[in-house]
C-alpha cells in the first residue's frame, strides 16, 4: 500500500478494530488484538500519544501491520514530567509497586515521587523491599518505616534467595489486577518479572526483533498477562530510572498527595498554608513533636521548591 493512502477498512466504513498497546518503540507500537493476535502498528499522522497499557482502535494496512486511528478514554495516566520532556510509564493502572532495594541504597526522594504521581494519577501504591537477606535490611526497614505508618503497605522480599515466598506474598495482591512496577535499577525488576513471567526474555525479545528496535533490556514499558495461578490480571514491567520529575502537579497540592502531610493540613490555621513559615501550622508543630519525621519534611520542601520555581527554557 502506497504511503498516505488511507487503509481499506477505513474506506469501506467497516468498524474499526480493538487492541491494545503491549508495547511501544518511538512510532512503532505492538497491539494486542481482541482474538488474541499481535499486530505492528504506527499512530495516524505525526504524534505518537498511545502508551502501554492503552486501549485503542486500529485499522489493518497489510498482513501483519495496521495503524492506530483512535486512544480509547483513559482510566489514568502514570508518567513523571520535568521541564523538558514528559515521560509516561502505562496507562489504565489499577496499582503501582515501587521496588526498592537494600542494596544499592534507595533514594527517599525518588521513592517520595513517584507516590507522589500515582496519588496524583488516583493509582493505588505499594512499596516492596528486596534483598532483605542482606545484612544492611534493619537500617533500609527503618528509612521506609514512615510510610508504613502513613499507610502504604510495605512487603519484603528476598527474590533470589526465596523466590517461593515472593510468590506467595505478592500472589493475592496482583490477582485480577493492573500493576505496574517502578523502580531504579539494581533493585530486582527484571528477577521479579521473570519470576512472574517464566517467558518474559523470549516475549522482550520476540517483540524488540517485531518493533525493530535491536534491544532486548528494559528501555521501555512491556505488558505481560499474569499466569492463571497467580490469579490473572497484568504485569507491566518498566525501565529503570534515576531521576523523576512531577513538574504536572502544582506546588499547593503537594501536600495533600502526601498522606502524612494531608492528614495534618487541614488543621492548620490558614488554607493556604505552605507548610514553610507561615504561624499556627499544623505540620511544622507535629514535626516539632517528632510525630512527622525529619526526612519526610524535608523531602516536601524539596519538592514544593522545585515545583514554585519558574520554568527553565
Amino acid at each position: 500500500m502506497k504511503k498516505g493512502r488511507r487503509p481499506e477498512a477505513r474506506e469501506h466504513g467497516a468498524e474499526l478494530d480493538g487492541g491494545l498497546v503491549v508495547r511501544g518503540h518511538g512510532r512503532h507500537y505492538l497491539v494486542q488484538t481482541d482474538d488474541g493476535g499481535r499486530v505492528q502498528c504506527v499512530p495516524r499522522g505525526k504524534k505518537s500519544e498511545a502508551v502501554v497499557g492503552d486501549r485503542v482502535r486500529w485499522a489493518p494496512t497489510s498482513p501483519g501491520e495496521g495503524v492506530i486511528e483512535a486512544i480509547e478514554p483513559r482510566r489514568n495516566l502514570l508518567y513523571r514530567q520535568d521541564e523538558w520532556r514528559t515521560k509516561s510509564f502505562a496507562a489504565n493502572v489499577d496499582q503501582l509497586l515501587v521496588l526498592v532495594a537494600v542494596e544499592p541504597v534507595f533514594s527517599e526522594s525518588l521513592l517520595a515521587r513517584a507516590l507522589v504521581a500515582a496519588a496524583e494519577a488516583g493509582i493505588a501504591s505499594c512499596v516492596a523491599l528486596n534483598k532483605t537477606d542482606l545484612p544492611s535490611a534493619a537500617l533500609a526497614r527503618e528509612r521506609l518505616s514512615p510510610y508504613s505508618v502513613m499507610g502504604v503497605r510495605v512487603m519484603e522480599l528476598a527474590l533470589k534467595r526465596d523466590p517461593a515466598a515472593a510468590l506467595a506474598l505478592l500472589g493475592p495482591w496482583l490477582a485480577g489486577k493492573t500493576t505496574v512496577v517502578l523502580g531504579p535499577s539494581g533493585t530486582g525488576k527484571s528477577t521479579l518479572t521473570n519470576l512472574l513471567v517464566p517467558d518474559a526474555r523470549a516475549q522482550v525479545g520476540e517483540i524488540s526483533t517485531a518493533l525493530n528496535s535491536g534491544r532486548h533490556t528494559t528501555t521501555h514499558t512491556q505488558w505481560y498477562a499474569l499466569p492463571g495461578h497467580l490469579g490473572g490480571g497484568a504485569w507491566m514491567d518498566s525501565p529503570g530510572f534515576q531521576t523523576f520529575g512531577i513538574q504536572q502537579i502544582e506546588p499547593m497540592r503537594l501536600a495533600a498527595l502526601m498522606p502524612d502531610l494531608a492528614e495534618l493540613a487541614p488543621q492548620c490555621r490558614f488554607a493556604n498554608c505552605t507548610h514553610r513559615a507561615e504561624p499556627a501550622c499544623a505540620v511544622r508543630a507535629a514535626l516539632e513533636a517528632g510525630r512527622v519525621p525529619a526526612s519526610r519534611y524535608r523531602i516536601y520542601l524539596e519538592l514544593f521548591e522545585e515545583l514554585s520555581r519558574p520554568p527553565q527554557y
